[in-house]
C-alpha cells in the first residue's frame, strides 16, 4: 500500500509500484480545506495573487497578511486542481487506487476507512495475481489523461505520466495526450483557472462523477482492470455517482471548453513540443500576440513585477528554469499568481523552459 499526499510523492509512488510490478494499491492522504477570508474561500494561489495586487497597489500589506494567515486552514495537499488533486485523480481514474477516494479532504474520517479498505484491497489483488502492470496498461494512461483534460488538471501531469509510463512499459507520447484532448472537453470549473476546489467536487459526487459521465459519452474506457479486482465499468456501476450539477461539473454537451484542459504546442520556440493550459485562458485566448522581454531566472520576472514593470501586452520569457537551469525545473506559480493580481492576467503572456 502506497500512501502519500503531495505533488512529486503520488506520481513517485506509482512509479515504484510499476517498477517492483507487486500488488499495490495507491491511498492519497487529501487535501487541504480552503480558508476563508472576508466571506470567501480561498487557497494558496490568492496569496500569490495578493501579493501581486500588493506591488500593483491595489491591496494593503494588512491584507495580505490577512490572506496569507487564512490561506492554509489545515492540514493536506493543495485544494485546487493542482498538481497532487490531479495526480490523485489520476491514480484513481487509473484504477490504482480504490473509487471514490481522491476527493475526500485529508480531515475526513472517511480516510481512515480509505486506508482500511486499502489493505483488505491488496490483500485480495494478491490473491487474484493481479499486478501494477495489469492495471496499468494503455487504455489505463489513455484514461488518465482524459480525467487530466476534463478535470482542467495541471500541467505537470503530462510529465508524470511520461515517466510512468516509461516505467510500466507502456508507449506513450505527447501526440497521444492531443488526440485524447480532441476528444475530451474541459468540464470542472476548477481552481486555478475556475471558481471551485476539490473539497466543492467532493460535495457533488466526487472524481466518479466525471469518470461516470465519460464513460457514458464513450470517452472512458471501462473495460480495464482495476485495483478492485473488477473493472473500471463495474466499479462506477457498484458506485452509481450522480450525474453532473451544472455546476461545479457540466457535461460534455455544454462544456467550459470543447477542447481539452492541456494541450500540446510545437514550433520554433519549442521544436519537440511545450504545454500550453487551455483551462487557465477565457473563450477568447486563442492566440496572443505582443513584445517579448526575456529573464534569466524567475527572480527577475518578480522582481520586475512587484516594481509594477510590466506593461500591458509583454510577453514574459522566463528561461533557464528547465531541468539544468532551475536546477530542477521550478514553477512558476508565484510568476503566474502575481500577474493576475498586478492585473495583468488576461493581457500579458508567459513561456518558460521552467513549469
Amino acid at each position: 500500500v502506497g500512501l502519500a499526499g503531495c505533488d512529486k510523492s503520488i506520481p513517485a509512488m506509482l512509479m515504484a509500484a510499476a517498477r517492483l510490478n507487486l500488488p499495490s494499491v495507491f491511498v492519497y492522504n487529501g487535501s487541504i480545506l480552503p480558508g476563508v477570508h472576508k466571506g470567501k474561500n480561498i487557497d494558496i494561489t490568492t496569496v500569490f495573487e495578493a501579493v501581486g495586487a500588493c506591488a500593483a497597489g491595489t491591496m494593503s500589506r494588512d491584507e495580505v497578511d490577512e490572506i496569507e494567515r487564512a490561506a492554509c486552514p489545515g492540514e493536506g495537499a493543495c485544494g485546487g486542481m493542482f498538481t497532487a488533486n490531479t495526480m490523485s485523480s489520476i491514480a484513481e481514474a487509473m484504477g490504482m487506487s480504490l473509487p471514490g477516494t481522491a476527493s475526500p479532504p485529508a480531515i475526513d474520517a472517511r480516510r481512515d476507512a480509505d486506508a482500511r479498505r486499502a489493505g483488505e484491497a491488496v490483500v485480495n489483488l494478491l490473491r487474484l495475481g493481479i499486478m501494477p502492470r495489469d492495471i496499468m496498461t494503455k487504455k489505463a494512461f489513455e484514461n488518465a489523461i482524459a480525467i487530466v483534460n476534463a478535470l482542467g488538471g495541471s500541467t505537470n501531469a503530462v510529465l508524470h505520466l511520461l515517466a510512468l509510463a516509461n516505467e510500466a512499459g507502456v508507449k506513450l507520447s505527447l501526440d497521444d495526450f492531443n488526440r485524447i484532448a480532441a476528444k475530451v472537453p474541459h468540464i470542472a470549473d476548477t481552481k486555478p483557472g475556475g471558481r471551485y476546489h476539490m473539497t466543492d467536487i467532493d460535495r457533488i459526487g466526487g472524481v466518479p462523477v466525471v469518470m461516470k459521465h465519460l464513460l457514458d459519452e464513450g470517452l472512458f474506457h471501462g473495460d480495464v482492470m482495476t485495483c478492485t479486482g473488477k473493472t473500471m465499468a463495474e466499479n462506477l456501476a457498484d458506485l452509481n455517482p450522480p450525474t453532473p450539477d451544472n455546476d461545479v461539473i457540466r457535461t460534455v454537451r455544454a462544456p467550459i471548453h470543447a477542447e481539452g484542459g492541456i494541450n500540446i504546442l510545437s514550433g520554433s520556440l519549442a521544436p519537440n513540443g511545450a504545454v500550453v493550459k487551455v483551462a487557465g485562458l477565457s473563450h477568447d485566448q486563442k492566440s496572443f500576440e505582443g513584445t517579448a522581454r526575456v529573464f534569466d531566472g524567475e527572480d527577475g520576472a518578480m522582481a520586475a513585477i512587484m516594481a509594477g514593470d510590466i506593461a500591458p501586452g509583454t510577453v514574459l520569457v522566463i528561461r533557464y528554469e528547465g531541468p539544468k537551469g532551475g536546477p530542477g525545473m521550478r514553477e512558476m506559480l508565484a510568476i503566474t499568481g502575481a500577474l493576475k493580481g498586478a492585473g495583468r492576467g488576461a493581457d500579458c503572456a508567459l513561456i518558460t523552459d521552467g513549469r
